[in-house]
């Protein structure tokens, strides 16, 4: 016989209350794991402990939830026990309603302490002062490249990368009013702006074209004047009461930035192998003929693959660069570490700038 609609809700009652005790069974689990680490001293996070757990209910999943929604309820379930035995506080390029934000977010659940920054270097100055645990930043978006203070800053800091991210980004034109008619000012982040121009020189080719410290801040202020639009996202307009004039005008369509979370060694050590794992490098070699060549060689050799390899100007006045390479495996994998071993004998700087999970 088929249920009513009341009783379909009777039984979701149920089982709703079913989930609430298996969660909170969960969560006295946690305060004990708590107490066992803080009597070590071992670390609250651990991303390579909270990736396996999720690739294993993804992996059991019969559905007919999807893997990515069992990624996020499960994060949310972990972030929420995380904070029962101590609140990490998450530093990120602010205001309220930044990508970065939602990075901050996507990674760590929601029940973190928000510590908005005006900038990058106030992200990194406040991950290695203690004003926060961690740190959020931008290192590379698939339209624009690289963000390169990001990787200035990780050249000569003490931080090292434990984790990543990876948003769609989806940019909109926001504005008091609900049309695009008398838009002067558009305001937004030097990337944004960047990753919309194509947009805004075929709809508002007059406005004139504002950076600002963060796409929020953007929007913070075209809150403040009806000829002044900012571009972000869908988190920033809510949060100062905006309309979205135009979706979506970012030039592509599947605009995506992928972001680093940084923290110090003491505060939490290299993860350990998850079976998906990045090795992320920055080094420089003598500026002699064949040199860049000669550091991909260990890589070939060890059936290392690499993911990434960017330049930039190391400043000597001399033509000299850094090469930052990402590179797939973990150092405890015998060939992954033999492949770093040689790499480095090549180099003449060699620093690794992080071990972590993969991220979606």
């Amino acid at each position: 016989m088929k249920k009513d609609l009341a009783q379909l809700r009777n039984e979701i009652d149920a089982v709703d209350r079913e989930l609430l005790a298996a969660l909170n069974r969960r969560a006295a689990l946690a305060n004990e794991v708590g107490d066992l680490k803080r009597a070590e001293g071992s670390t609250v996070f651990r991303p390579d402990r909270e990736a396996q757990v999720i690739n294993g209910l993804q992996a059991a999943n019969p559905g007919p939830l999807k893997a990515s929604n069992v990624a996020t309820i499960w994060r949310e379930i972990m972030s929420a026990c995380r904070a029962l035995e101590a609140p990490q506080r998450v530093a990120y390029l602010g205001p309220a309603g930044t990508f970065s934000e939602q990075a901050a977010v996507q990674f760590f659940g929601s029940s973190i302490e928000h510590v908005p920054c005006v900038n990058f270097d106030e992200v990194f100055h406040a991950a290695t002062a203690g004003t926060a645990d961690f740190g959020v930043v931008p290192v590379e978006n698939n339209s624009e490249g690289v963000v390169t203070r990001s990787l200035d800053l990780l050249l000569h800091s003490p931080l090292h990368i434990v984790g990543e991210i990876s948003l769609l980004v989806r940019h909109h034109l926001l504005r008091l009013s609900n049309s695009l008619d008398g838009v002067e000012v558009v305001l937004a982040h030097p990337q944004a702006l960047a990753q919309c121009q194509g947009w805004l020189n075929k709809h508002l080719p007059k406005a004139e074209r504002r950076a600002v410290s963060s796409n929020a801040e953007g929007a913070r202020l075209a809150a403040t004047n009806p000829a002044w639009a900012g571009i972000a996202g869908e988190r920033a307009g809510s949060e100062f009461g905006l309309h979205i004039a135009a979706h979506a005008i970012q030039d592509d369509p599947f605009n995506r930035t992928r972001f680093a979370v940084i923290c110090l060694p003491q505060t939490l050590e290299a993860p350990q192998a998850s079976g998906r794992d990045c090795v992320s490098l920055v080094v420089s070699v003598p500026n002699r003929p064949g040199a860049v060549h000669d550091i991909l060689v260990p890589l070939k050799q060890h059936g290392v693959s690499m993911t990434r390899f960017e330049s930039r100007p190391a400043r000597s006045g001399q033509w000299e660069y850094y090469f930052y390479i990402d590179v797939q495996g973990h150092p405890s994998q015998p060939h992954v570490a033999a492949a770093l071993k040689d790499l480095q004998s090549l180099c003449a700087f060699y620093k690794v700038l992080g071990t972590y999970p993969v991220g979606d």
